[in-house]
């Protein structure tokens, strides 16, 4: 199965968080937390202004982006946990 974002949403699959400090300490998955990065894997095509014209959404699929640690919601498909948020939730674009 696969899903469509609408309008202004946007796809993300969190990165994986580090599990190993730089001093070679390895943190057990219930003592870390969630990573606030993840990688863009689809896009709505954008909101509409008052004159119903679409914008465009300035994030394409490819993108590792940061996001708040509590944006956008949580599901579930195919077995693999994906966020949904709005653009406006996702605070820079990595490069």
């Amino acid at each position: 199965m696969q899903i469509r974002p609408l309008h202004d949403r946007v796809i993300i699959k969190r990165l994986e968080a580090e599990t190993t400090t730089s001093f070679g300490i390895v943190i057990p998955d219930s003592a870390g937390e969630k990573p606030d990065q993840g990688e863009v894997i689809a896009v709505g095509p954008g909101k509409r202004d008052e004159a119903g014209r679409v914008i465009a959404l300035d994030v394409k699929v490819g993108d590792r982006v940061l996001f708040g640690k509590y944006s956008g919601q949580t599901v579930k498909v195919d077995g693999q946990e994906l966020l949904v948020m709005r653009e406006e939730d996702i605070m820079g674009v990595l490069e």
